[in-house]
């Protein structure tokens, strides 16, 4: 029998067991660019997920990667779909994004003009909805009770259930087919560690895909993280890319006047 080690995952005899190249788990996970890394897993029509949380914490090549890609009618889950012109944004403007589910949405212009339009659906989630429907997906927990949207729109159509007297709604988790996220560290197995508010909405993405990749800006070798250290094992992570140099685009930049 062939065994190989990958992070924590143990393969036996994998290239004839695996189903789909989804499910693939490789012994090198590092990619060359953003490009190579998303060429053979994005199509057509799918259902992705992006981390981030405004401008903070998004993985900025992989994006680039993912609008030069071509792919189109895409439902993307995001907190937020970036701003005009940068992030999430720049698959709005090339028309990629057919269907956001998100939370906020307004410091997009053209998300409004398309919208309002009926040129792109929206998907209205309250954000720890949203936060928990990614958790309980990379749970493998298919559903969940939430007193959030009880009597709004947001229960429209859905199940609602007591429990010790109160309403509850069940939301339907999300399990996206590719997550494409972004952390500060990762080694060559796929542990990862994110930097501060960077954390926000990526490990979460990262558990609920069926293939995850990671956008970084360090890398460094197996065991130079210490396990106390480690936000996120590697056995979540498919795939790994090196950007050194993001922009990281201030959203809104508010300085101090100095008196002189």
């Amino acid at each position: 029998m062939d065994y190989a080690w990958a992070g924590f995952s143990l393969v036996q005899d994998a290239p004839r067991r695996m189903n789909s190249r989804f499910q693939e788990i490789r012994l090198n996970k590092v990619f060359p660019s953003a490009a190579e890394a998303l060429r053979d897993i994005v199509a057509d029509g799918q259902l992705m997920a992006v981390g981030g949380f405004g401008l903070c914490g998004i993985p900025e090549a992989l994006i680039d990667a993912l609008r030069d890609s071509g792919v189109k009618n895409l439902t993307v889950i995001s907190n937020n779909a970036g701003v005009d012109g940068f992030g999430l944004g720049k698959l709005l403007d090339t028309r990629q994004i057919k269907k956001m589910i998100a939370s906020y949405v307004g410091e997009n212009k053209e998300f409004e003009r398309q919208y309002l339009c009926g040129e792109l659906e929206l998907e209205f989630t309250p954000q720890g909805t949203l936060a928990e429907k990614l958790r309980a997906g990379g749970a493998g927990i298919p559903a969940f009770f939430t007193k959030t949207g009880v009597g709004t729109m947001v229960a429209d159509g859905k199940e609602l259930r007591e429990f010790d007297g109160e309403t509850y709604v069940m939301e339907r988790s999300l399990v996206p087919e590719v997550s494409l996220i972004k952390a500060d560290v990762a080694d060559q197995s796929g542990n990862l560690r994110f930097n501060l508010t960077a954390r926000n909405f990526n490990p979460a993405a990262a558990m609920a895909g069926k293939i995850c990749v990671v956008e970084v800006e360090r890398m460094v070798a197996n065991g130079e993280l210490a396990p106390d250290d480690i936000h996120l094992p590697g056995i979540y992570v498919h795939r790994i890319v090196l950007n050194a140099t993001p922009e990281k685009r201030i959203e809104k930049r508010t300085i101090t006047e100095r008196n002189v």
